[in-house]
């Protein structure tokens, strides 16, 4: 049953994450932690929405909407997704980029190959090697944790910041708190991992298994995201550091953790890059075809045309070209596409609250009240987060 739940969860900790953490640590120190632990405990609440979907309707999210409010709804969601996840593939591109900069590799070069590689791996490749493949590379994230220990922080005053919650004292503050909520639960991780897990045939009989597999990847990510974010506020929050990426704060750590720890930082972006540069084409892909009606599973005949494999395959090029061919507007892309995440993110959770609540979807499979009670309380949470960074730049 392993799969669906790591690799949902660990994809989230990808550059832009890792960008995300990198800051909350340096700008913030040790005061909004907390907020890893919060979006931790909401990742598995509605990955565990998603598992549970799929399993009872045999459906991935796009498909499930189409079937169950209509063709418009159904285009509506896959534009909404593909719009914030090509941004984010870009990004995916850019960390592998970054990762090689730091060892001479320009970025025409470690980003075709990539994507040459990963597209003939998901292209050619059974589902379940695809599987192994990628759990074996998610695995290189742990190096993370490593680094949060090399960092030698003061363990008490992390536990203080990450277990009590501290409102933000600037607008940017809410800004961070709202990136590292939208990081971790992102639009595109809850679509994979439904249509992940109906990709794998996960049943009601297999469910009980796939939740222990949803609470230790979302257990898993929340602890690499503090690793990451204890490391730099432990080395680059007291020299006030300023970072903008994730290869930003691994040069950084360089002078003040050793440059064994900006080699394991890096390699763990090079690692966590590879890893979503094909999961969230894998999820886009998912969401295209089943707005479409056509086949989306890993174990197609790659002999024959499927409407998945081109539009994996389209997505990897059109984000390798932007990454590899300079002066594009790569920053804009990927700026505005977190904006559309962060816009979308509402909606789907309202989408899977109704979703799992519809007996004609979930039949015997519906949740207890008290459970649908925390889901929109939880939804509740997301919105007021929102509407605090909105209220702080007014």
């Amino acid at each position: 049953m392993l799969g669906p739940g790591l690799l949902a969860g660990l994809s989230d900790d990808d550059p832009a994450g890792i960008t995300t953490y990198s800051i909350l640590g340096t700008e913030y120190g040790y005061r909004l932690l907390w907020i890893i632990p919060a979006s931790t405990v909401l990742l598995i609440q509605f990955h565990l929405i998603a598992v549970r979907l799929g399993a009872v309707s045999g459906k991935g999210f796009v498909a499930l909407v189409r079937s169950r409010w209509g063709r418009g709804w159904g285009y509506a969601a896959v534009l909404g997704l593909l719009f914030a996840n090509f941004g984010t593939i870009c990004a995916e591109y850019a960390g592998i980029a970054a990762a090689g900069a730091m060892v001479g590799v320009p970025a025409w070069l470690s980003a075709p190959i990539a994507g040459t590689l990963i597209a003939l791996m998901v292209v050619v490749g059974s589902f379940h090697r695809i599987e192994r493949v990628l759990l074996l590379v998610s695995s290189t994230l742990v190096l993370y944790i490593v680094d949060g220990v090399l960092a030698a922080p003061d363990w008490r005053a992390a536990a203080s910041g990450a277990v009590t919650p501290r409102l933000p004292l600037e607008p940017a503050g809410w800004v961070a708190l709202a990136a590292a909520l939208g990081t971790t639960l992102a639009p595109w991780g809850l679509a994979f991992i439904q249509s992940y897990a109906v990709d794998k045939k996960i049943t009601v009989a297999t469910l009980r298994w796939a939740r222990v597999d949803v609470v230790i990847g979302s257990v898993l990510t929340g602890v690499v995201g503090l690793a990451i974010a204890v490391a730099c506020a432990a080395t680059l929050y007291p020299v006030r550091a300023h970072v903008e990426t994730a290869a930003d704060a691994a040069m950084a750590l360089r002078p003040l953790a050793g440059s064994f720890a900006t080699t394991l930082f890096g390699a763990a972006l090079l690692g966590a890059s590879l890893l979503a540069a094909a999961i969230v084409p894998i999820s886009t892909a998912y969401s295209i075809a089943e707005a479409t009606g056509e086949p989306a599973s890993l174990g197609l005949d790659s002999r024959h045309f499927h409407w998945f494999y081109a539009a994996f395959v389209g997505l990897t090029v059109a984000a390798v070209s932007v990454v590899a061919l300079p002066r594009l507007p790569l920053i804009p892309l990927i700026y505005s596409s977190q904006v559309v995440n962060a816009v979308l993110l509402p909606l789907q959770l309202l989408a899977l609250n109704l979703l799992d609540a519809d007996v004609a979807v979930v039949g015997d499979a519906r949740p207890a009240r008290w459970v649908r009670m925390l889901s929109w309380m939880s939804l509740g949470l997301v919105l007021a987060c929102l509407a605090g960074m909105v209220w702080a730049w007014r």
